[in-house]
């Protein structure tokens, strides 16, 4: 959000190169970022990321962090381009609120939905995501549904359901929480 909000109040210009480059894991498939990551943090690298299990769950998050950031981003810059960022730090400024005031109690509550949106579709795109947790033999939702798929016949199809209900759930806080306020609490 701090970066999105940057690029668009204090550097327009260079909206069209950070978009290049967050976009950039859409176009780039998660196999490619997988073995560049085992290239290059593997055991015979100088920084053996994947001899720990704590390294490996570091390369995991990152990668994870790479692929939901197209999502993300885009999600807070529609948020960011559906208000006037300019005249709310403005009008912030004249009060006397800080930069991280302004960033997180005047623009926060006003992309909050959008925020949410994003978090959302990276909590789909991650609970799906099989590639990375399995090249990085790390335990994962989408290693462990195959896993399960290989041996047995209804437990997959559970565990499936299981997840559509989650992704629901969420879907149900997110409107819940970032939705509009309630017609008596607008007044």
């Amino acid at each position: 959000m701090p970066a999105a909000y940057f690029v668009q109040l204090r550097l327009p210009r260079l909206r069209g190169i950070v978009e290049f480059i967050t976009l950039l894991p859409l176009v780039i498939p998660a196999i490619v970022l997988v073995f560049g990551f085992i290239r290059l943090y593997g055991s015979s690298s100088v920084l053996p990321l994947t001899a720990t299990s704590l390294g490996a769950d570091a390369l995991l998050t990152f990668g994870y962090v790479g692929l939901g950031l197209p999502y993300m981003y885009r999600s807070v810059d529609a948020g960011l381009s559906a208000i006037d960022v300019r005249t709310l730090t403005e009008a912030a400024e004249s009060q006397g609120a800080g930069a991280v005031t302004i960033l997180f109690q005047v623009i926060l509550p006003n992309i909050r939905s959008a925020i949410l949106s994003g978090a959302f579709l990276t909590f789909a795109i991650v609970i799906g995501e099989f590639t990375f947790a399995s090249l990085l033999d790390r335990p994962a939702f989408g290693p462990y549904l195959q896993l399960i798929g290989a041996s047995r016949a209804y437990e997959p199809s559970a565990l499936a359901v299981m997840a559509f209900a989650l992704t629901w759930a969420c879907l149900g806080l997110m409107q819940l929480v970032g939705g509009a306020p309630a017609a008596g609490a607008r007044r």
